[in-house]
């Protein structure tokens, strides 16, 4: 009698154990919105447009060549040799090969430039964020910024709270995101700006 009694507390005793373990909070905040509000977000917007001119300013020069040769090879044809035609033909083309070439490195190089700019300040986002989740005891964190979502309780908005981590005094928006995209990560972190 004394062990099914003994059995019998140990089994109450595991599931109230169980019914009283903490179920897990869930938080959510919108991770384009925050990154849109942070320090050096503006600056680094304005030093990829910098940058994107530049590039754009220097194939807008080389096409400006191109199209210079172009007419002065089809105003000159009648009289040039055919040998001449051959050189001027070959240098047409190899000017339209380095403008090719230079369209796919400026692609590369404003694709390193803007993962240069941004992984410092998305970094810094998720830090924060996952650092107030373990601070509040949240055990997962959902990006609202995804869409998907039908309903999401403002109690479980960990929005101000990791704006005051980041110092950030910018006022929270609602209902909206505001015009700036923000780049991609790996981390899928935003979305990347249409330029």
């Amino acid at each position: 009698m004394k062990r099914i009694f003994l059995v019998a507390v140990v089994i109450a005793a595991l599931f109230a154990g169980k019914s009283f373990a903490q179920a897990p909070k869930f938080g959510h905040i919108n991770s384009v919105e925050l990154v849109q509000m942070m320090p050096g977000m503006k600056d680094a917007d304005e030093q990829l447009q910098a940058y994107q001119k530049s590039m754009e300013d220097q194939f807008k020069s080389m096409q400006d060549e191109f199209q210079k040769m172009q007419q002065d090879y089809q105003a000159k044809e009648k009289l040039m040799t055919d040998a001449v035609k051959d050189v001027k033909q070959k240098e047409i083309q190899q000017k339209y090969q380095l403008i090719q070439d230079f369209q796919q490195t400026a692609q590369e190089k404003i694709a390193a430039k803007k993962e240069e700019l941004y992984n410092p300040i998305l970094k810094k986002a998720e830090t924060a964020i996952k650092d107030v989740a373990k601070e509040n005891g949240f055990s997962y964190v959902f990006d609202t910024s995804a869409g998907g979502f039908l309903y999401t309780p403002d109690g479980d908005n960990m929005m101000d709270l990791v704006k005051k981590k980041l110092n950030i005094t910018a006022p929270t928006i609602q209902n909206g995101t505001p015009g700036t995209s923000i780049p991609s990560t790996s981390k899928g972190m935003g979305t990347a700006p249409k330029k």
